[in-house]
Protein backbone atom coordinates (compact mmCIF):
# COMPACT_ATOMS: atom_id res chain seq x y z
CA UNK A 1 0.00 0.00 0.00
CA UNK A 2 3.18 2.46 0.62
CA UNK A 3 4.60 1.47 -2.33
CA UNK A 4 1.30 2.36 -4.28
CA UNK A 5 0.83 6.11 -2.23
CA UNK A 6 4.53 6.34 -3.23
CA UNK A 7 4.00 6.18 -6.79
CA UNK A 8 1.03 8.42 -6.66
CA UNK A 9 2.78 10.57 -5.42
CA UNK A 10 5.44 10.73 -8.00
CA UNK A 11 2.48 10.50 -10.62
CA UNK A 12 1.77 13.78 -9.51
CA UNK A 13 4.97 15.35 -9.45
CA UNK A 14 5.48 14.37 -13.30
CA UNK A 15 5.15 16.95 -15.32
CA UNK A 16 5.43 15.24 -18.57
CA UNK A 17 3.11 12.21 -17.38
CA UNK A 18 0.39 14.49 -16.45
CA UNK A 19 0.34 16.44 -20.02
CA UNK A 20 0.03 12.53 -21.43
CA UNK A 21 -2.30 11.62 -19.41
CA UNK A 22 -4.45 15.39 -19.91
CA UNK A 23 -3.93 14.71 -23.45
CA UNK A 24 -5.80 11.64 -23.73
CA UNK A 25 -8.47 12.93 -21.28
CA UNK A 26 -8.86 15.97 -23.96
CA UNK A 27 -8.75 13.36 -26.98
CA UNK A 28 -11.34 11.19 -25.05
CA UNK A 29 -13.89 14.21 -24.28
CA UNK A 30 -13.44 15.46 -28.00
CA UNK A 31 -14.17 11.17 -29.59
CA UNK A 32 -17.82 11.81 -26.48
CA UNK A 33 -18.92 14.93 -28.24
CA UNK A 34 -18.43 13.84 -31.71
CA UNK A 35 -20.22 10.35 -30.72
CA UNK A 36 -23.36 12.70 -29.45
CA UNK A 37 -23.79 14.71 -33.03
CA UNK A 38 -25.94 13.01 -35.87
CA UNK A 39 -25.64 12.68 -39.33
CA UNK A 40 -27.93 14.82 -41.24
CA UNK A 41 -29.86 11.89 -42.40
CA UNK A 42 -30.82 10.63 -38.54
CA UNK A 43 -33.13 13.40 -38.51
CA UNK A 44 -33.99 12.26 -34.39
CA UNK A 45 -33.60 8.71 -34.61
CA UNK A 46 -32.61 6.65 -32.01
CA UNK A 47 -31.31 3.17 -32.03
CA UNK A 48 -31.81 2.05 -28.71
CA UNK A 49 -34.78 0.37 -28.73
CA UNK A 50 -33.60 -2.22 -31.20
CA UNK A 51 -29.74 -2.84 -29.83
CA UNK A 52 -30.83 -4.99 -27.23
CA UNK A 53 -32.14 -7.65 -29.75
CA UNK A 54 -30.22 -7.84 -32.43
CA UNK A 55 -26.51 -9.35 -32.10
CA UNK A 56 -24.74 -7.33 -35.24
CA UNK A 57 -25.97 -3.76 -33.90
CA UNK A 58 -24.90 -4.38 -30.71
CA UNK A 59 -21.52 -6.11 -31.17
CA UNK A 60 -20.84 -2.55 -33.63
CA UNK A 61 -22.00 -0.17 -30.98
CA UNK A 62 -19.39 -1.25 -28.85
CA UNK A 63 -16.55 -1.06 -31.52
CA UNK A 64 -17.79 2.04 -32.15
CA UNK A 65 -17.54 3.09 -28.50
CA UNK A 66 -21.16 4.04 -28.55
CA UNK A 67 -21.46 6.20 -31.26
CA UNK A 68 -23.98 4.01 -33.70
CA UNK A 69 -26.42 4.41 -30.98
CA UNK A 70 -26.64 7.91 -31.27
CA UNK A 71 -26.29 7.70 -35.37
CA UNK A 72 -23.24 9.81 -35.16
CA UNK A 73 -20.66 10.98 -37.66
CA UNK A 74 -18.45 8.81 -36.05
CA UNK A 75 -21.33 5.59 -36.00
CA UNK A 76 -18.60 3.51 -37.64
CA UNK A 77 -15.94 4.10 -35.03
CA UNK A 78 -12.46 2.63 -35.92
CA UNK A 79 -13.69 -0.28 -37.41
CA UNK A 80 -12.63 0.30 -40.81
CA UNK A 81 -8.72 1.00 -39.79
CA UNK A 82 -9.01 -2.36 -37.06
CA UNK A 83 -10.25 -3.92 -40.53
CA UNK A 84 -7.26 -2.19 -43.01
CA UNK A 85 -4.88 -3.43 -40.32
CA UNK A 86 -6.13 -7.04 -40.32
CA UNK A 87 -6.13 -6.98 -44.00
CA UNK A 88 -2.51 -5.67 -44.03
CA UNK A 89 -0.62 -7.82 -41.52
CA UNK A 90 -2.37 -10.73 -43.27
CA UNK A 91 -0.75 -9.56 -46.17
CA UNK A 92 2.87 -9.31 -44.62
CA UNK A 93 2.30 -13.03 -44.10
CA UNK A 94 1.55 -13.73 -48.01
CA UNK A 95 3.55 -10.95 -49.60
CA UNK A 96 7.50 -11.53 -48.78
CA UNK A 97 8.15 -7.58 -49.69
CA UNK A 98 5.61 -6.42 -46.79
CA UNK A 99 7.16 -8.67 -44.55
CA UNK A 100 10.17 -6.84 -45.13
CA UNK A 101 9.14 -3.53 -45.18
CA UNK A 102 7.16 -4.45 -41.41
CA UNK A 103 9.48 -6.49 -39.93
CA UNK A 104 13.50 -5.23 -41.82
CA UNK A 105 13.17 -1.73 -43.52
CA UNK A 106 13.16 0.06 -40.08
CA UNK A 107 11.00 2.66 -38.50
CA UNK A 108 10.84 4.24 -42.36
CA UNK A 109 9.27 0.99 -43.77
CA UNK A 110 6.76 0.67 -40.72
CA UNK A 111 6.11 4.78 -41.27
CA UNK A 112 5.37 3.90 -44.78
CA UNK A 113 3.41 0.24 -44.07
CA UNK A 114 1.13 2.55 -41.89
CA UNK A 115 0.27 4.86 -44.30
CA UNK A 116 -0.35 2.20 -46.62
CA UNK A 117 -3.19 1.06 -43.72
CA UNK A 118 -4.39 4.87 -43.45
CA UNK A 119 -5.28 4.67 -46.96
CA UNK A 120 -7.29 1.40 -47.06
CA UNK A 121 -9.18 2.48 -44.28
CA UNK A 122 -11.04 4.95 -46.58
CA UNK A 123 -12.49 2.36 -49.08
CA UNK A 124 -13.36 0.53 -46.32
CA UNK A 125 -15.31 2.98 -44.29
CA UNK A 126 -16.94 3.97 -47.88
CA UNK A 127 -18.26 0.42 -47.64
CA UNK A 128 -19.29 -0.21 -44.51
CA UNK A 129 -21.08 3.15 -44.00
CA UNK A 130 -23.08 2.50 -47.57
CA UNK A 131 -24.10 -1.06 -46.23
CA UNK A 132 -24.85 0.35 -42.66
CA UNK A 133 -27.16 3.30 -43.97
CA UNK A 134 -29.03 0.33 -45.87
CA UNK A 135 -29.20 -1.68 -42.86
CA UNK A 136 -30.77 0.98 -41.00
CA UNK A 137 -33.25 2.07 -43.49
CA UNK A 138 -34.23 -1.61 -44.37
CA UNK A 139 -34.76 -1.66 -40.04
CA UNK A 140 -37.14 1.52 -40.60
CA UNK A 141 -34.31 3.72 -38.48
CA UNK A 142 -33.63 5.99 -41.42
CA UNK A 143 -36.08 6.59 -44.07
CA UNK A 144 -34.93 6.66 -47.83
CA UNK A 145 -33.41 9.73 -49.67
CA UNK A 146 -31.99 10.60 -52.82
CA UNK A 147 -28.39 10.15 -54.18
CA UNK A 148 -27.08 12.93 -53.26
CA UNK A 149 -28.41 13.14 -49.40
CA UNK A 150 -26.70 9.48 -49.57
CA UNK A 151 -23.54 10.32 -50.96
CA UNK A 152 -23.14 13.17 -48.91
CA UNK A 153 -24.10 11.53 -45.66
CA UNK A 154 -21.27 8.45 -46.78
CA UNK A 155 -18.92 11.24 -47.13
CA UNK A 156 -19.66 12.51 -43.51
CA UNK A 157 -19.30 9.17 -42.06
CA UNK A 158 -16.31 8.11 -43.55
CA UNK A 159 -14.97 11.42 -42.39
CA UNK A 160 -15.72 10.49 -39.16
CA UNK A 161 -14.06 7.28 -38.86
CA UNK A 162 -10.94 8.82 -40.34
CA UNK A 163 -10.83 11.59 -37.78
CA UNK A 164 -11.39 8.94 -35.33
CA UNK A 165 -8.41 7.15 -36.50
CA UNK A 166 -6.63 10.21 -36.50
CA UNK A 167 -7.24 10.54 -32.96
CA UNK A 168 -6.51 7.14 -31.98
CA UNK A 169 -3.01 7.63 -33.13
CA UNK A 170 -2.64 10.66 -31.78
CA UNK A 171 -3.37 9.36 -28.46
CA UNK A 172 -0.95 6.87 -28.80
CA UNK A 173 2.30 8.75 -29.88
CA UNK A 174 1.13 11.92 -27.30
CA UNK A 175 -0.57 9.73 -24.74
CA UNK A 176 -0.04 6.64 -22.91
CA UNK A 177 -1.32 3.03 -24.00
CA UNK A 178 -3.08 1.87 -27.54
CA UNK A 179 -5.51 4.63 -28.86
CA UNK A 180 -7.42 2.41 -30.56
CA UNK A 181 -8.28 0.24 -27.13
CA UNK A 182 -8.87 3.58 -25.35
CA UNK A 183 -11.38 5.09 -27.89
CA UNK A 184 -13.44 1.59 -27.37
CA UNK A 185 -13.00 1.86 -23.29
CA UNK A 186 -14.30 5.16 -23.09
CA UNK A 187 -17.30 4.76 -25.44
CA UNK A 188 -18.15 1.64 -22.86
CA UNK A 189 -17.27 3.37 -20.03
CA UNK A 190 -19.72 6.01 -20.95
CA UNK A 191 -22.36 3.97 -21.12
CA UNK A 192 -22.08 2.79 -17.76
CA UNK A 193 -24.42 5.56 -16.02
CA UNK A 194 -27.43 4.79 -18.48
CA UNK A 195 -27.39 0.85 -18.12
CA UNK A 196 -27.00 1.36 -14.03
CA UNK A 197 -30.08 3.90 -13.99
CA UNK A 198 -31.79 1.38 -16.28
CA UNK A 199 -31.10 -1.61 -13.65
CA UNK A 200 -32.26 0.79 -10.68
CA UNK A 201 -35.34 1.90 -12.16
CA UNK A 202 -36.48 -1.20 -13.52
CA UNK A 203 -35.68 -3.33 -10.30
CA UNK A 204 -37.21 -6.38 -9.49
CA UNK A 205 -37.00 -7.68 -5.69
CA UNK A 206 -38.01 -11.64 -7.53
CA UNK A 207 -35.13 -10.74 -9.26
CA UNK A 208 -32.48 -10.22 -7.28
CA UNK A 209 -30.70 -14.03 -6.93
CA UNK A 210 -30.32 -13.38 -11.04
CA UNK A 211 -28.27 -10.22 -10.03
CA UNK A 212 -26.34 -11.25 -7.78
CA UNK A 213 -25.14 -14.36 -9.87
CA UNK A 214 -24.04 -11.76 -12.42
CA UNK A 215 -22.34 -9.66 -9.93
CA UNK A 216 -20.57 -12.83 -8.83
CA UNK A 217 -20.02 -14.06 -12.67
CA UNK A 218 -18.65 -10.23 -13.07
CA UNK A 219 -16.30 -10.09 -10.04
CA UNK A 220 -14.85 -14.22 -11.20
CA UNK A 221 -14.34 -13.00 -14.87
CA UNK A 222 -12.71 -10.01 -13.46
CA UNK A 223 -10.34 -11.68 -11.23
CA UNK A 224 -9.79 -14.59 -14.78
CA UNK A 225 -8.75 -11.73 -16.54
CA UNK A 226 -5.86 -9.91 -14.74
CA UNK A 227 -5.15 -13.88 -13.77
CA UNK A 228 -4.76 -14.84 -17.49
CA UNK A 229 -2.90 -11.17 -18.07
CA UNK A 230 -0.42 -11.26 -15.80
CA UNK A 231 0.31 -14.91 -15.67
CA UNK A 232 3.55 -15.92 -17.38
CA UNK A 233 5.60 -18.71 -18.15
CA UNK A 234 9.44 -18.21 -17.49
CA UNK A 235 11.93 -19.60 -19.71
CA UNK A 236 15.09 -20.24 -17.72
CA UNK A 237 18.11 -18.33 -19.93
CA UNK A 238 21.77 -18.08 -18.56
CA UNK A 239 24.52 -16.40 -20.57
CA UNK A 240 27.73 -17.54 -21.10
CA UNK A 241 31.65 -16.84 -19.60
CA UNK A 242 33.17 -14.58 -21.49
CA UNK A 243 37.01 -13.65 -20.58
CA UNK A 244 37.70 -10.03 -21.35
CA UNK A 245 41.42 -9.00 -20.25
CA UNK A 246 41.39 -10.13 -16.45
CA UNK A 247 37.92 -9.70 -15.68
CA UNK A 248 35.07 -12.48 -16.81
CA UNK A 249 31.36 -11.61 -17.51
CA UNK A 250 28.34 -13.51 -17.66
CA UNK A 251 27.74 -16.73 -16.41
CA UNK A 252 24.01 -15.16 -14.59
CA UNK A 253 21.17 -16.77 -15.02
CA UNK A 254 17.80 -15.30 -15.32
CA UNK A 255 14.79 -15.94 -17.30
CA UNK A 256 12.58 -14.84 -20.93
CA UNK A 257 8.84 -14.10 -19.45
CA UNK A 258 6.51 -15.62 -22.47
CA UNK A 259 2.92 -14.26 -21.73
CA UNK A 260 0.40 -17.03 -21.30
CA UNK A 261 -2.15 -14.06 -22.65
CA UNK A 262 0.24 -12.56 -25.43
CA UNK A 263 -2.29 -11.00 -27.63
CA UNK A 264 -4.02 -8.90 -24.93
CA UNK A 265 -7.56 -7.70 -25.26
CA UNK A 266 -6.35 -7.17 -29.52
CA UNK A 267 -8.02 -10.65 -30.59
CA UNK A 268 -11.43 -9.67 -29.22
CA UNK A 269 -11.13 -6.32 -31.29
CA UNK A 270 -10.28 -7.61 -34.07
CA UNK A 271 -12.81 -10.47 -34.05
CA UNK A 272 -15.68 -7.84 -33.94
CA UNK A 273 -14.36 -5.82 -36.70
CA UNK A 274 -14.59 -8.82 -38.59
CA UNK A 275 -18.15 -9.75 -37.79
CA UNK A 276 -19.13 -6.37 -38.64
CA UNK A 277 -17.37 -6.80 -41.84
CA UNK A 278 -19.87 -9.11 -43.42
CA UNK A 279 -23.05 -8.25 -42.12
CA UNK A 280 -22.00 -4.82 -44.06
CA UNK A 281 -21.72 -6.76 -47.44
CA UNK A 282 -24.69 -8.81 -47.30
CA UNK A 283 -26.40 -5.25 -46.54
CA UNK A 284 -24.74 -3.97 -50.15
CA UNK A 285 -25.64 -7.63 -51.97
CA UNK A 286 -29.40 -7.70 -50.73
CA UNK A 287 -29.55 -4.41 -52.48
CA UNK A 288 -28.55 -6.25 -56.14
CA UNK A 289 -31.51 -7.35 -58.37
CA UNK A 290 -30.49 -10.97 -58.83
CA UNK A 291 -32.07 -13.80 -57.54
CA UNK A 292 -28.64 -15.49 -56.74
CA UNK A 293 -27.01 -12.76 -54.78
CA UNK A 294 -29.94 -12.17 -52.74
CA UNK A 295 -30.57 -15.80 -51.80
CA UNK A 296 -26.81 -16.31 -50.69
CA UNK A 297 -27.48 -12.83 -49.08
CA UNK A 298 -29.96 -14.15 -46.91
CA UNK A 299 -28.59 -17.37 -46.37
CA UNK A 300 -25.20 -15.08 -44.69
CA UNK A 301 -27.63 -13.15 -42.61
CA UNK A 302 -30.56 -15.74 -41.31
CA UNK A 303 -26.89 -17.49 -40.17
CA UNK A 304 -25.37 -14.60 -38.49
CA UNK A 305 -28.86 -13.69 -37.07
CA UNK A 306 -28.41 -17.21 -35.37
CA UNK A 307 -27.60 -16.62 -31.83
CA UNK A 308 -25.36 -19.94 -31.49
CA UNK A 309 -24.17 -19.79 -34.76
CA UNK A 310 -22.59 -16.01 -33.90
CA UNK A 311 -21.55 -16.88 -30.99
CA UNK A 312 -19.68 -19.87 -32.55
CA UNK A 313 -18.41 -17.90 -35.11
CA UNK A 314 -17.35 -15.43 -32.57
CA UNK A 315 -15.58 -17.85 -30.50
CA UNK A 316 -13.52 -19.43 -33.03
CA UNK A 317 -12.77 -15.96 -34.41
CA UNK A 318 -11.54 -14.80 -30.96
CA UNK A 319 -9.48 -17.86 -31.03
CA UNK A 320 -7.59 -17.66 -34.53
CA UNK A 321 -6.99 -14.04 -34.06
CA UNK A 322 -5.28 -14.65 -30.49
CA UNK A 323 -2.68 -17.07 -32.24
CA UNK A 324 -2.51 -14.96 -35.53
CA UNK A 325 -1.52 -11.74 -33.67
CA UNK A 326 0.95 -13.56 -30.97
CA UNK A 327 2.50 -15.19 -34.03
CA UNK A 328 2.91 -11.50 -35.90
CA UNK A 329 4.48 -9.88 -32.43
CA UNK A 330 6.41 -12.41 -31.22
CA UNK A 331 8.95 -14.14 -33.47
CA UNK A 332 11.35 -16.90 -32.34
CA UNK A 333 13.28 -16.80 -34.72
CA UNK A 334 14.29 -13.23 -33.90
CA UNK A 335 14.31 -14.01 -30.25
CA UNK A 336 16.73 -17.18 -30.80
CA UNK A 337 18.85 -14.83 -33.06
CA UNK A 338 19.11 -12.08 -30.54
CA UNK A 339 19.95 -14.83 -27.66
CA UNK A 340 23.29 -16.63 -29.63
CA UNK A 341 24.33 -12.74 -30.77
CA UNK A 342 24.52 -11.94 -27.07
CA UNK A 343 25.67 -15.37 -25.88
CA UNK A 344 22.98 -16.69 -24.05
CA UNK A 345 21.42 -20.14 -24.61
CA UNK A 346 18.58 -21.87 -22.98
CA UNK A 347 19.90 -24.83 -20.57
CA UNK A 348 19.34 -28.26 -22.57
CA UNK A 349 18.76 -26.41 -26.05
CA UNK A 350 21.27 -25.84 -28.89
CA UNK A 351 21.15 -22.29 -29.66
CA UNK A 352 19.53 -21.10 -33.29
CA UNK A 353 16.99 -23.07 -34.75
CA UNK A 354 16.68 -25.74 -31.94
CA UNK A 355 15.94 -22.85 -29.66
CA UNK A 356 13.15 -21.23 -32.19
CA UNK A 357 11.80 -24.62 -32.20
CA UNK A 358 11.39 -24.50 -28.55
CA UNK A 359 9.93 -21.18 -27.65
CA UNK A 360 7.98 -22.03 -30.52
CA UNK A 361 6.62 -25.06 -28.91
CA UNK A 362 6.01 -23.45 -25.70
CA UNK A 363 4.36 -20.36 -27.11
CA UNK A 364 1.85 -22.69 -29.03
CA UNK A 365 0.74 -24.42 -25.71
CA UNK A 366 0.39 -21.18 -23.79
CA UNK A 367 -0.75 -19.50 -25.82
CA UNK A 368 -4.00 -22.49 -26.45
CA UNK A 369 -4.83 -21.56 -22.63
CA UNK A 370 -4.85 -17.80 -23.47
CA UNK A 371 -6.78 -18.39 -26.38
CA UNK A 372 -9.65 -20.10 -25.16
CA UNK A 373 -9.78 -17.75 -22.57
CA UNK A 374 -10.50 -15.00 -24.12
CA UNK A 375 -13.18 -17.12 -26.50
CA UNK A 376 -15.00 -18.55 -23.40
CA UNK A 377 -15.02 -14.65 -22.00
CA UNK A 378 -16.48 -13.64 -25.03
CA UNK A 379 -19.07 -16.37 -25.61
CA UNK A 380 -19.97 -16.14 -21.59
CA UNK A 381 -22.46 -13.93 -22.01
CA UNK A 382 -24.48 -15.82 -24.89
CA UNK A 383 -24.52 -19.21 -22.14
CA UNK A 384 -25.94 -16.69 -19.19
CA UNK A 385 -28.95 -15.46 -21.82
CA UNK A 386 -29.57 -19.10 -22.82
CA UNK A 387 -29.92 -19.37 -18.75
CA UNK A 388 -31.38 -16.87 -17.88
CA UNK A 389 -33.53 -15.19 -20.88
CA UNK A 390 -32.36 -11.40 -19.74
CA UNK A 391 -31.12 -9.65 -22.80
CA UNK A 392 -29.19 -7.21 -20.52
CA UNK A 393 -26.44 -9.69 -19.88
CA UNK A 394 -25.70 -10.01 -23.74
CA UNK A 395 -23.24 -7.64 -24.03
CA UNK A 396 -21.49 -7.68 -20.53
CA UNK A 397 -18.44 -10.71 -21.36
CA UNK A 398 -16.89 -8.57 -24.30
CA UNK A 399 -17.39 -5.45 -22.46
CA UNK A 400 -15.30 -6.29 -19.46
CA UNK A 401 -13.19 -8.37 -21.07
CA UNK A 402 -12.06 -4.46 -22.89
CA UNK A 403 -12.68 -2.65 -19.96
CA UNK A 404 -10.11 -4.17 -17.62
CA UNK A 405 -7.54 -5.29 -20.36
CA UNK A 406 -7.15 -1.62 -21.40
CA UNK A 407 -6.98 -0.70 -17.52
CA UNK A 408 -4.16 -3.13 -16.64
CA UNK A 409 -2.92 -2.04 -19.74
CA UNK A 410 -3.15 1.45 -18.63
CA UNK A 411 -1.97 1.08 -15.16
CA UNK A 412 1.43 -1.22 -17.06
CA UNK A 413 2.19 2.01 -18.65
CA UNK A 414 2.03 4.10 -16.38
CA UNK A 415 4.28 2.27 -13.98
CA UNK A 416 6.85 2.13 -16.59
CA UNK A 417 6.52 6.09 -16.91
CA UNK A 418 7.16 6.51 -13.28
CA UNK A 419 10.18 3.97 -13.18
CA UNK A 420 11.96 5.52 -15.86
CA UNK A 421 11.29 8.64 -13.94
CA UNK A 422 13.01 7.14 -10.63
CA UNK A 423 16.01 5.93 -12.37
Amino acid sequence: MKDLWYKIKIAAKDKSLNKRLLFIVFALLIFRLLANIPIPAAAGANLESILGGNNFLGFLNILTGGGLSAISVVMLGVGPYITASIIMQLLTIMSPKLKEMYHESGEAGKKKFTQITRYLTIPLAIVQGYGLIFFLQSQGVLLSFDLTTLVINIAIITAGSVLLMWIGELISEFGIGNGVSLIIFAGIVASLPQVISQLVFTFDVSQLPLYLGFVIASLAVIAGIVVMTEAERPVPVTYAKQVRGNKVYGGVSTYLPLRVNQAGVIPIIFALSILIFPQAMVNILSQVDNQLIASISTAINNFLSNTAMFAGLYFVLVFAFTYFYTAVTFDPDAISKNLQQSGAFIPGVRPGQSTADYLTKILGRITMVGATFLGAIAVLPFAMIAVTGNQSLALGGTALLIVVSVILDLIKKVDAQITMREF
